[in-house]
Formats: structure tokens, sequence, C-alpha cells
């Protein structure tokens, strides 16, 4: 057996700052498991997509109007074009600054938003398993036991089955919380106080979810901790701890600010018990994922289109660290029990007695409507753990097996979680037409069909077409509708009747798009007696008409 003084990988010293060298070439390993675990997409990140999901197309939108506004207007971050004249509209759901700013240059560069979003999404892939990795060969020594750690907390059954959501790749930042809390328990100081700040910001500017599930994180990670806190050692920890907290709190202000003005301005716009108990988990969900390998074999008759499967090779590392002992004893990996337990029975939704005292005691929880996701947290707990359980393996085996072992167990975690090859559609642009109201002269747009709010997702392929014009229009789609929209549609049902006309005038709407593709013909020959309408441009399928 190995002894706790000698190193787990041959060239490896123990805990502590890794070589910068192995930091990059872990980095680069990652991008290459990315590549394999989309595959085909990095073939050609700018023709495939996923824009049969309309969530797809509103995430494109909300990169590409980030990474335009922010550098034109960046006090008006939020009164983004939808939904007009309602202003704050880019807080009816996520905002994806963080992604938005990675990939801005690409889109300042005249790169579309679906090469943008693809390339967002490989960047969230990589940088996740990465960061993991980096901070478990912190806390281990181990390089392995990183790689397995990234691997798992980056594709996994949920992250891998969400390709539609950008954020959900997105939690890059989540382990550099936990050391930078580990420091800060271990030692109240400015400096990890200020770390714990600056990480918890980022997190959160990835995604409202992912701040409100890393607070939860924290504070339960706190808990599972108290010698460090309690006692003599609270004068210390408390004004450190305070310090990260309103500094995080100052940082995040302008950005939460927009769904604060929504919550009070907007009766509908929190998420009810009854709301979210529609999009909790269930035990069977933690048995659902879309890995090929276990799909076809047994997991098909779980899949309700949400996958929390952690692995079997996950599960059985975890397994280890709590056979070993070192689940408890080290305290990280005490953080992650305690976190992962947590994020677990709060996936539940108000199905676990607690939740309901959890949304009322932290008012953050109102903007959580999907608790099923605080699972990705629970596996982000059992990825750790699982690193921790590889390296506790790798000290008691023979040395001459421990590398075999370790690297088939790193195969076999990434091909248990393996989709590809995966199938996308073919962008083939925006139509040109929409290029040519890019002007600097004022307008106001409407699209037809105007879909009900029963059908308002139809809508998302109208948002990826302004970002080529990006003047506001009527239509959006959202994670919130406004009842201005609603009362949209019901003016707007007998559009080009007179009174969906004079509705259209006192809105100040300047320019009427018609796809004719999905008009009614007897609908499109009345267009041309409409006398407030006049034709500005066609492309055979798309008409643009000016409203005098």
């Amino acid at each position: 057996m190995r002894s706790a003084a000698e190193p787990l990988v041959p060239g490896e010293t123990g805990p502590g700052r890794p070589r910068p060298l192995a930091t990059w070439a872990v980095l680069g390993l990652f991008i290459v498991l990315t590549v394999v675990h989309t595959w085909p997409l990095a073939l050609a990140p700018g023709r495939f997509s996923r824009n049969d999901n309309f969530d797809t197309l509103l995430g494109e939108w909300m990169l590409a109007w980030v990474a335009h506004q922010v550098v034109r207007d960046p006090i008006h971050l939020f009164d983004a074009n939808i939904f007009y004249p309602e202003r704050r509209t880019l807080a009816y759901s996520e905002n994806l600054v963080v992604q938005s700013l990675m990939v801005a240059p690409v889109l300042w560069a005249g790169g579309s938003p679906v090469l943008a979003f693809n390339l967002a999404l490989i960047g969230g892939f990589a940088l996740t398993g990465w960061a993991a990795a980096f901070v478990m060969r912190r806390w281990t020594g181990s390089w392995l036991a990183g790689i397995m750690s990234g691997s798992l907390i980056a594709f996994n059954a949920h992250s891998l089955t969400r390709l539609a959501h950008v954020q959900a790749q997105h939690l890059e930042f989540f382990p550099f919380v936990l050391l930078a809390l580990d420091r800060l328990l271990a030692s109240p100081k400015v400096t990890p106080a200020l770390q714990l700040a600056g990480w918890f910001v980022l997190q959160s500017l990835t995604s409202i979810y992912f701040m409100v599930f890393t607070a939860v994180a924290i504070a339960a990670a706190v808990v599972v901790r108290p010698r460090e806190w309690l006692g003599p050692r609270f004068r210390s920890f408390a004004p450190k701890a305070a310090l990260a907290a309103g500094v995080a709190i100052a940082a995040l202000a302008p950005f939460l600010l927009p769904y604060l003005l929504e919550s009070r301005d907007q009766a509908a716009f929190s998420r009810s018990l009854d709301e979210v108990a529609l999009y909790s988990a269930r035990l069977t969900d933690y048995l659902a994922t879309g890995g090929t390998l276990h799909f076809e074999l047994w997991s098909r008759r779980f899949w309700k289109g949400d996958g929390l499967f952690p692995g079997v090779t996950a599960t059985a590392l975890t397994l280890v660290a709590l056979a070993t002992g070192v689940a408890i004893s080290d305290r990280r990996a005490r953080m992650a029990v305690a976190f992962g337990g947590v994020a677990f029975a709060l996936s539940f939704g108000p199905a676990f007695p607690l939740y309901s005292v959890v949304y009322r005691l932290f008012p953050a929880m109102a903007a959580i409507r999907a608790a099923l996701r605080f699972g990705q947290i629970t596996l982000a707990g059992f990825a750790i753990l699982a690193g921790f359980g590889l390296a506790a393996l790798h000290k008691r085996m023979a040395p001459r097996w421990a590398l075999p072992i370790c690297l088939a167990l790193l195969l076999t975690a990434n091909a248990e979680a393996l989709r590809a090859p995966l199938l996308y559609n073919r962008f083939g642009g925006i139509p040109p037409l929409f290029k040519a109201l890019n002007t600097p002269s004022p307008a106001v747009v409407v699209m037809f069909p105007f879909y009900p709010p029963s059908a308002i997702w139809l809508n998302a392929r109208y948002m990826l077409d302004s970002t080529a014009f990006w003047k506001p229009m009527l239509n959006g789609y959202s994670g919130f509708t406004p009842a201005t929209y609603i009362e949209h549609a019901q003016h707007l049902g007998g559009f080009p009747d007179e009174a969906s006309i004079r509705y259209l005038e006192g809105l100040g709407v300047t320019h009427v798009f018609v796809d004719n593709r999905s008009m009614r013909q007897d609908v499109l020959s009345r267009l041309a007696n409409i006398p407030e309408l006049s034709l500005w441009g066609t492309d055979g399928n798309l008409e643009i008409y000016l409203l005098k």
C-alpha cells in the first residue's frame, strides 16, 4: 500500500499549487473531452444548431443582446428590444452576462449568434471541468482525482441533456467559491473573503439559478464546519464573512435591481409554490440519464425529460469516500456531503417539508421555478466526493495497478455520460432582408403571425432575426409573459382588419413584417388593399410593410 506521504501520481508533490504546464495540459484535455461529448458540433459551430428548441433561440438572442448593448448603452442593458413597450424585459429570464462577455468579440467581429452560442456552450463544459480538476488537485494532490471530479461535474446526466440552456454548462466558478470558502474558514482574513465574494459574483452572473444554488451551498458547507466559526473564532470569522457578503451584494445590485423592480410591478413575476411543485424532481429522476449506455440498457423507463443519475462510477467512488471515512474526516469533502445532501432534498420542491420554510426565509428562492435543477448541485457533490474517493483508492493500491485502474475509471465515467454523436440542425443564416432595417432611424416593429400566449414560444425565431437590426418589437418570448403581450394578441387577432391597424398606429408601430409562409392566403391577398400599408421590401418569403 502507498503511504500518505508518497505522491499520488509520479511527478506530483502533494496538495498545493499545480504546475503551470500541467494546468494548461488539463485544460486542453477538457477541451478535447468537450469536443467528444458534443460531437460533431466542433466540425461546424457556425452552422450546427439546436434551433429546433425555442430556448436555444432565446439563449442566442440573449448573448447577442448583451454583447450589442453593453458597448452602446450599458445603463439600459435590461431594456431589451422585445415585448415593446415594456421595459426591463431582459429580466424576464436569465441575463447571461458572463457568457455574453466571453463570446462578445465573436459577435462584434460579425459572427452569428449561433456561433457565439455554440462557443459559449463548448467553453462552459471545458472550463467547468477544468476548474473542478484544478481545485481538487489543490485539495488532494492528484490530477487523476481532479480529472475525475471535473469529468463528473461537467459531463453528467443533467448538463448533457440541457444543451438548449447555455447557463447549465457554466458552473466553472463554483469550485473556486468552495476553494475560497475553505480558505476563509481555515484562516478568516480579508483576502479569502474578497476572493469568495468575487467568485460568487461571477458564478451568479452566469445564472440566477446558480446564484441561489451557490448561496444555499455556501450555507450548508459552513454549517458542517462549526469549529471554525463558532466560539472564540466567531469574532474573527463573522466580520470577514460580512465583508464577503457585502461586497457580493454591492457588485450584484445593478444586475438584481431590474428583477426586484419587475417582481414589484408584475404580480405574477415571482414563482409560487404551486408552480414550483410542477417542476420539481421525483425520485425516479435520479435514475434517469440520456447517456447512451444506460439509456438503452435500463434508464429509458425513467426518462421524463430531465436526467439526474450520477452514474455508477461516481456512486461507487462516493461510497469509497464514505467507507474510508475521508468524506467526513476531510473538511472539504464534508462540505460536498452537506451541500449535495441539501440540494438533493430541495430538488423535490414543496414535497420536501422544509422547502416552504427556505422559500419564506430566503426571498431569492422566489426566482426558482424548476426546483429539480437543484439536482445539478447534488451531482456536483457526487463529483467532488468521487474525486476524494479516487484519491483514497489510489493510495491503497499497489503502484503497478494504481495508474491503469484510475485511468480505466476515468474512461468509464466519461463513457457512462456519452451521448455523442448528437443530432443538430443546420443554420442557414438570418435572411438578408432583415439587415436592411439596421439603420439609425427609429422604428417599432411587429411580426406576423402574431402568436397567442398559448404559443408564445414561436416568437423565438423572430428574436433571432431581430439581432440583425435591434429595433424594438411587440413580439417576444421569455420566462415570463407580460400582460401587455396578452393585450396585443387580443387586438391583433383580426389582422389586417381596421381595428388591428388602428391599434398598431396607436402603439407607434412603423414596420410590419409578414412571413407569408405562415399566413393564410386570404390574409395575404388583403394586405395589398390596406391603404395604411405600403410594401417596403420582400425576398419572396418575407414581406416588410411601412405603416403610414
